[in-house]
This record gives structure tokens, sequence and C-alpha cells, in this order.
């Protein structure tokens, strides 16, 4: 009951001087306020990058040969002094082969839901009535589908029977098909067409199967009108290989994993170790190396929660100033109502009594003051992350902690005042004037 009984006396005294309280609460607002936009800004912008590298594919892992350094090498090899200059370039045997890929996805059969393949084929030129375009030219299998967003607008995608088959068929994008046909022409009117593809001047026949969603890279910038941006075409990897004679294998793949996987870093890891011992343990040149997607995510989530709370830090600082307006206004306050502390004494009141008396009505202060600040902070902060383009999401943890601060505020600078209210002299508090 005496905890209720402060509580109802420090709501009295808030609303006997409204302005006064405002102001004094105002630091706190503020403080709390700036904290809770900044987190609310920074989760929106957490939570966006998040979502968008998952798209691109957060639970793939690019698998890759990469040449040893000088260092593993001679460690290798057994030498003590000097460096080997025996590199070489990459050839077959140095690449990832079919077999490797295989033994792969038997060993993590409940990890690797697909395997993406891609070759680079080059630069080619596609004629067809007569108009002609550049294209990049890209041999794929099935499964680059799974670990790349390619959206299908008419058709179909490769299959395991074109590359299995190696057959000349190729998909395009919708700009390509404007650029070529022309844009009163539809998708699904230009499949099945014949289309002649010009690599390293040499001209062979493909016929379109597909067409997808051309999406510009906004990570780029082109200065080619429409009709000049150069757009990818697909074919099977096999058809991409066999028309360049280029070696089997592959430098790169990406590995997709399941939802089973919920560390793909982790895994990761274990991908490169089993293909370093199990395949390329002889291998004095070459070595197996992994990266992933969530790498990346983390190491900007990181960097941008780092800056977060150096900024939310700087606007804690407003608090400090908070905090000593409650100290200056509750010693105001002491100070105002010293003849009714010096009564209450005369009464019996302990010193316990009377600072807690005080305590308490700092306490409601301050929590008022985050309270306000927490709703005007989120609401800043949703405004900048629209305006930024992110749907805005506040931390928990940082308003339960807001709220938790407000009061610690409030018991350490309401502390004093209220311990010195405590420590009158009932007498002479009575006299006072």
């Amino acid at each position: 009951m005496l905890i209720w009984e402060n509580i109802k006396l420090a709501l009295a005294g808030i609303l006997g001087n409204k302005m006064r309280s405002v102001l004094t609460m105002l630091g706190i607002i503020i403080g709390i306020g700036s904290v809770i936009a900044i987190m609310t800004v920074s989760t929106s912008m957490t939570t966006s990058i998040t979502s968008t590298f998952a798209n691109m594919g957060a639970n793939n892992i690019t698998v890759g040969v990469k040449k040893q350094s000088e260092k593993q090498e001679t460690r290798r090899n057994g030498m003590r002094f000097g460096f080997s200059n025996r590199q070489k370039s990459l050839d077959e045997k140095d690449r990832i082969s079919d077999e490797m890929i295989d033994r792969l996805k038997q060993t993590f059969p409940s990890q690797i839901d697909t395997v993406a393949l891609s070759e680079s084929v080059g630069n080619g030129t596609v004629t067809s009535n007569g108009n002609s375009a550049s294209v990049t030219v890209t041999g794929i299998n099935k499964g680059y589908y799974e670990a790349n967003d390619v959206t299908l607008l008419a058709g179909r995608y490769l299959t395991d029977e074109d590359v299995d088959g190696e057959k000349a068929v190729i998909m395009v994008s919708d700009r390509f098909i404007d650029t070529v046909f022309g844009s009163e022409i539809s998708d699904e009117e230009v499949l099945e067409k014949k289309i002649l593809l010009g690599i390293d001047k040499l001209y062979y026949s493909f016929y379109i199967v597909g067409v997808y969603e051309y999406v510009e890279d906004a990570t780029s910038f082109s200065s080619d009108s429409d009709e000049e941006v150069q757009t990818t075409a697909y074919i099977p990897i096999t058809t991409g290989k066999e028309k360049l004679h280029s070696d089997s294998g592959y430098q790169q793949i990406t590995v997709v994993t399941t939802e089973a996987v919920t560390d793909v870093t982790a895994f990761a890891s274990q991908i490169e170790n089993y293909m370093n011992n199990r395949f390329y343990s002889n291998n004095e040149d070459y070595q197996i190396t992994s990266r992933t997607m969530s790498t990346l995510t983390e190491s900007m989530s990181e960097s941008i929660g780092t800056i977060s709370i150096a900024i939310a830090f700087i606007a804690g600082i407003s608090l400090l100033v908070g905090g000593i307006g409650v100290m200056n206004i509750m010693l105001v306050s002491i100070t105002e109502r010293t003849r009714e502390i010096g009564t209450r004494k005369a009464l019996g009141a302990k010193n316990s009594s009377i600072r807690l008396q005080f305590i308490i009505e700092a306490m409601l202060l301050c929590l008022i003051g985050g309270v306000l600040g927490i709703l005007v902070g989120f609401g800043l902060g949703a405004i900048a992350a629209s305006v930024m383009g992110y749907t805005a999401s506040a931390p928990a943890v940082a308003i339960i902690g807001s709220v938790a601060f407000s009061m610690i505020i409030g018991v350490f600078f309401g502390f004093y005042p209220a311990n010195k209210a405590a420590c009158m002299d009932p007498i002479e508090a009575l006299r006072y004037e």
C-alpha cells in the first residue's frame, strides 16, 4: 500500500505542474526517442538486406578451384628452403569433374538440394530476320535456376534432357526479343524460332525454348540504350563446351543446400575439407575453396549494427542531460515541499518512506518520458525507414531496454534529492518559509 500511495502522490505532483513536468521529461523523450529511431532504421535496413541476400541465394555455397599459395605448396612438397615455381595453369585434371560432383551429392544427400553449373561461353551476336543483338552466352544446367532468380515469362527452362543431349536450344530475355523481333511480337510467338548465334566468327543455329524477364543490375550503371543493352542467353552447358571444344569439368560450382542445413558457413567448410581430402590431397598446385552469401550478409549486418550502436550511444548522451534535468527539478520540488516533508516526519514517517516517495516520483517522470520517447522514436524511425524504402521494424530488446534504462535513470538521478529530503531535520523543515 505504501508504494501505491507514493505512486498516487507522485502522479498528483506531476499533474499539478504539467508544464514543468513536460519540460523535465523532454531530455528523456529526446534521448530515448533518438535511440529507438536509430535502432528502428538499423533493424529495418538489416532485415531488408538479409531478405534481399536470401533471395539472391543465402543458402548457396560457391565451391571453386584456386591456386595454392607458394607457402602452401612449399609446405606440401616438404621443402624447407626457398619457394617452388612448379605451379601451372589450370588443366582438365585440376577441374571439378562430374564424378566429383556425384560423389559430393552422395556423401551429403540430406544437405545438398542440387548443384548449379554455369560456364561462360563468350560474347556473341544473334541474327534473325535481318536484325541482330549482342548477347553474353552462358552454359548452364537445370540446377542453375535453383541457385539464381530467373523469372520465366514464356516457354520453359532448360532441362536435364537438353544438357544430356547437348541440344541446340537457347533461353533469351524479353529485352532481347524486343530488340531482335520487335515489341509488337509476343514472347510466346518467338518460341521454337530459329536464330543464328555467332561466336568467334563461327555461327551456330539455336531454337528458342524459353523467354525470361530481364532485370537490370542495380549495382552497375550502363550508358547504353535499351536496344544496346547486352543481355545473357542461356544454353545447355554441355552444348557450350562442345561448341568451344573446352575441357571437361568445372572451375566453379554452386551448391544449393536444403532446409536441413542451419549453418551454411559451417557446411561450406565441411564441403571444402571433404573435397580437398578426397580429391585434391595429391594436387600440388590447386585446392578447393568455398564462400557463402551468408558470410557477406553477416558482415554487412554487423557493420550496420556497429555503426548504429555507435550513433545510438552518442544520441544516448542526451539521456545524461535528461537525468540531470530530473535531478534539478526534484531538488526544486523538495525545496517547495519542505514543510510537507517536515510535517510527515513529525507525524512519524521514516526516512526510508520519505526517500522512497521521491525516488518513485523521479522514476515515474522518467518512465512516462521513456514511453513517450519510444512512441516518438518509433514514429520517426518508421518515417525514415519508409522514405528509404524499408519496412519499419523496431527491435523488442531496444524497447524493453529503453524502458528499463529510463527507470534506472530515475533511480540514479532521483536518489540524491530523495536522500536529501529523507535526511531533513523535521524541526528545521517545519520552520522553513
